[in-house]
């Protein structure tokens, strides 16, 4: 399947807002895979899928998570986040997508994972930074996405997770060790 395929496919899947966020985060995934030289063919390919399931019901997000035996723990953290886990199951199924850097960066592109890869960093940040975002600190996300995407993908995992404990909310332990880990990583450049 080629990406005007899979664009067309997308039209049928999501609703007109999310269609158009998701060509955004493909644009702003592209421009980040050019600046930092990492495989373009990969990042637009996840960039377009990583809302794949995010328009499908609660019910059947539900149904995929425990009929496919994808992490259970998901079941007790906001339902937000079943989206990249099932979308990751869903166009390996529906679409036959195979390429496991494209799965897994679907997979984690809300939480982050520690260890995450060029391809997982850059839909992670893209998702975060597409220019349709407005809000307190993105700027600053904004502009250290045009040197450093570690540090960026580290303050994207830092302002999520922030606004997260803001409003008392449960935190999925992936988003707190991918945090961890990539303060660890920047620490260990003398980031900080």
């Amino acid at each position: 399947m080629n990406n005007d395929e899979i664009v067309r496919v997308l039209h049928t899947q999501l609703d007109q807002k999310r269609y158009e966020h998701t060509l955004r985060v493909r644009d702003t995934a592209l421009e980040l895979a050019k600046r930092f030289d990492i495989n373009q063919a990969d990042a637009e390919r996840a960039a377009l899928l990583h809302d794949y399931a995010k328009c499908r019901p609660k019910e059947e997000l539900y149904r995929w998570i425990i009929e496919e035996r994808l992490p259970k723990d998901l079941l007790a953290y906001h339902h937000e986040l079943w989206h990249g886990p099932v979308g990751s199951l869903l166009v390996q199924k529906e679409l036959g997508i195979t390429n496991q850097a494209v799965i897994d960066a679907i997979c984690y592109h809300t939480t982050g994972r520690p260890y995450m890869n060029d391809i997982d960093m850059v839909v992670f940040v893209a998702d975060y930074i597409e220019p349709a975002r407005d809000f307190p600190g993105l700027e600053d996300v904004r502009d250290m996405a045009q040197k450093d995407l570690v540090h960026a993908a580290w303050m994207v995992a830092h302002k999520t997770n922030m606004y997260l404990l803001g409003k008392k909310v449960t935190l999925y332990p992936d988003s707190i060790h991918t945090y961890n880990e990539l303060t660890n990583r920047l620490k260990q450049g003398d980031v900080f």
